[in-house]
């Protein structure tokens, strides 16, 4: 004998497929929030030198602005960082001297840093990379953040500390620049600042960048 479904069945399925959507859109909406909210999490940039941090091997030009950008060679979020850097130098009327300085973590093997990262950056002239190790120069100025942008002037005042993106790995338009670009021009501004987006320095969580 055929069984004979209730008559509330097609309605209870129909609050099923409801809820399944409702749920569904829930998860949606979570992972978004969560993916937004650590896109705008800036990393630490406290404690970082306010004048250059003399006693190192990265040298200060004399005569024209210095600009450090602290590396770690696996954060993905910091291709944005150098590709913003690359920006910055094609709209500088006033070229500064350029160092990437890539950590090289305590037991890393001599050319652990130089990846792919590395020749993104030794690719954009006027760009100097620089090996790091066990983050000493990091420690020297107090950079904690993988993309962290110190401007510091020929007389060795620092002129601007922060990021140059407005989000981890996110391209384009943002203050940072502005504001490093403004100081460029005219150094006699107010020292600036703004938050810095990218990995840990000293963290083994980055992922990694293939060669």
């Amino acid at each position: 004998m055929e069984a004979v479904l209730p008559r509330q069945y097609p309605v209870l399925k129909s609050w099923a497929r409801a809820l399944l959507v409702v749920a569904w859109a829930a998860l949606v909406a979570v992972g978004v929030w969560l993916l937004t909210s650590y896109a705008n999490a800036p990393g630490p940039s406290a404690g970082v030198a306010t004048d250059w941090a003399n006693g190192g091997g990265l040298g200060r030009d004399p005569l024209r602005p210095t600009l450090l950008m602290f590396l770690h060679p696996h954060c993905p979020c910091s291709r944005a960082s150098v590709e913003e850097l690359n920006t910055l130098l094609a709209r500088a009327m006033v070229k500064p001297v350029v160092k990437a300085v890539f950590i090289r973590p305590s037991g890393a093997a001599a050319g652990w840093e130089r990846q792919g990262l590395w020749r993104s950056a030794e690719a954009i002239p006027g760009v100097e990379a620089v090996a790091d190790p066990e983050g000493a120069e990091a420690k020297r100025f107090g950079i904690e953040t993988s993309g962290h942008v110190l401007l510091f002037s020929p007389g060795g005042a620092r002129l601007f500390s922060g990021g140059i993106t407005s989000a981890r790995g996110h391209s384009g338009d943002n203050a940072g620049l502005d504001l490093v670009l403004e100081r460029l021009r005219n150094p006699s501004l107010p020292a600036a600042s703004t938050s810095v987006f990218g990995c840990l320095l000293f963290a083994a969580t980055c992922a990694e960048e293939k060669p």
